[in-house]
């Protein structure tokens, strides 16, 4: 079957089967808050204006609203300890944040959404307003699309109460596309099969099977527009179970898949820095303070456990995600803004209200599992990068180990045979120059 022609996406979801398609990538918070358990009225999202999900308009379940103003966002850099908060929050509040996705609006892109998405058949008014404020308008630090990170990073936000030792814990209770449309990039000297800054394939691979295809390779120019970097424009439409991206190749075929948004970045303050672009906030690699931890299992109905290390935690967020495999061997997952809703609440040492290794390594949870995390190299872009996976999968393995043995009473030889013979470990993403691995542990596996 032919792809139907993009350009009447936007019309075509329209308001009622947006409002259906949203519902079903939508769940409302049902992890407990620190020693409560508590759910946010209206965080599964009922309404929908058609179009776009432009800033502020429709639904806003929080109990505080934050958008992606361009004086509100670090773009390639995440806040630094100390950085000024855009918002100020108690703990266990709720807020909504419209994220603002980087693909479009980046500089091989050409620095216009109206214009790159244009030609790809959305209209004007189907493109995000603060979307296109960022790239017109950003001038917090000078933008080297070399050196930076991509992602619009939004806060941060201040959780009163919250001080170094602590553990901020974040539970994503909704994540709303705010169009119908998304992108998958891959760019030179990135990914999982880019080629080595010395022009060289990485090991394991000849230069014959580096993706993009070295023949293409631009970046000698200088001028990012001319680098040859691959962006895949993807429309969703509804489907008979949801929400669907689609890819058409060849003569009139196409793949199609299911929408599970979910934020790539969420994090909390982790370095000092005496500059906003400092190579330690670069947005990249993921660090000890979360970050771009790119982990799919991380969306509604999750939590996600931060080491606090600075006054009020400076919560913040980005890269948000419309759909991702495990691993995001292209370099970006399918990249799509997003509206979520988070409730934030400090957990305390001695509390019991936080898995105990959350308080030194990030650490996720959903409805079903706990789901311990080991980064390849944690304190981010400090130092150089180490992107080695066998480092990643030890300090996860090492980390389920300590849960299991500090929070499930297990002794450590149980808990190592347990995680061989039953729990799952997986590549969150090799993409992202410090590479992750997370476990799987099933709750259903423990009986009291």
């Amino acid at each position: 079957m032919a792809p139907p022609d993009p350009r009447p996406l936007l019309a075509a979801l329209g308001r009622r089967d947006f409002l259906r398609a949203a519902a079903a990538v939508t769940a409302a918070g049902g992890l407990a808050g620190c020693g409560t358990s508590a759910t946010v009225p209206g965080s599964v999202a009922a309404t929908l204006p058609d179009g776009p999900l432009q800033p502020g308009a429709g639904d806003i379940p929080g109990d505080h609203y934050l958008g992606s103003d361009p004086a509100d966002v670090r773009w390639g850099y995440v806040p630094a300890i100390g950085a000024a908060p855009v918002l100020t929050m108690r703990s266990g509040q709720t807020v909504t944040i419209d994220t603002v996705s980087h693909e479009g609006i980046l500089e091989d892109q050409g620095r216009d959404p109206v214009a790159w998405f244009g030609r790809h058949g959305v209209a004007a008014d189907g493109v995000l307003s603060d979307a296109v404020a960022v790239a017109r308008d950003y001038r917090r630090t000078p933008r080297d699309f070399d050196a930076d990170g991509p992602h619009v990073i939004t806060g941060p936000v201040f959780v009163e109460g919250a001080r170094p030792g602590d553990v901020l814990k974040v539970e994503t209770l909704s994540a709303v596309p705010r169009v119908p449309y998304g992108v998958v990039s891959s760019r030179h000297g990135k990914g999982a099969l880019g080629r080595t800054a010395s022009g060289a394939p990485p090991a394991g691979i000849v230069l014959d099977e580096v993706m993009p295809p070295p023949a293409t390779d631009g970046r000698a120019t200088g001028d990012p527009a001319r680098y040859g970097n691959v962006s895949v424009f993807t429309p969703v439409r509804d489907g008979a179970d949801g929400p669907e991206a689609y890819l058409a190749f060849g003569e009139g075929q196409e793949v199609s898949f299911g929408l599970r948004p979910f934020m790539g970045t969420m994090g909390v303050a982790h370095a000092a820095a005496d500059a906003e672009n400092a190579p330690e906030l670069n947005s990249i690699p993921p660090t000890l303070g979360g970050g771009n931890i790119d982990i799919r299992l991380l969306g509604p109905d999750s939590a996600f456990y931060l080491p606090v290390r600075a006054e009020g935690a400076l919560f913040h967020v980005g890269d948000p995600h419309l759909a991702m495999g495990d691993g995001e061997v292209a370099l970006t997952a399918l990249e799509g803004s997003l509206r979520a809703t988070f409730r934030l609440t400090v957990c305390r040492p001695g509390e019991g209200t936080a898995p105990s290794v959350a308080f030194g390594h990030p650490f996720g949870e959903t409805q079903d599992a706990w789901v311990p995390i080991g980064l390849s190299d944690p304190d981010g872009s400090v130092g150089g990068q180490k992107g080695d996976l066998d480092v990643a999968m030890r300090r996860a393995v090492v980390n389920a180990l300590d849960f299991l043995q500090e929070d499930r009473g297990m002794d450590r030889a149980t808990a190592y045979a347990y995680l061989s013979a039953a729990a799952d470990f997986a590549v969150s993403q090799v993409v992202d120059r410090t590479v992750g691995v997370h476990g799987v542990i099933p709750k259903a596996h423990f009986r009291s």
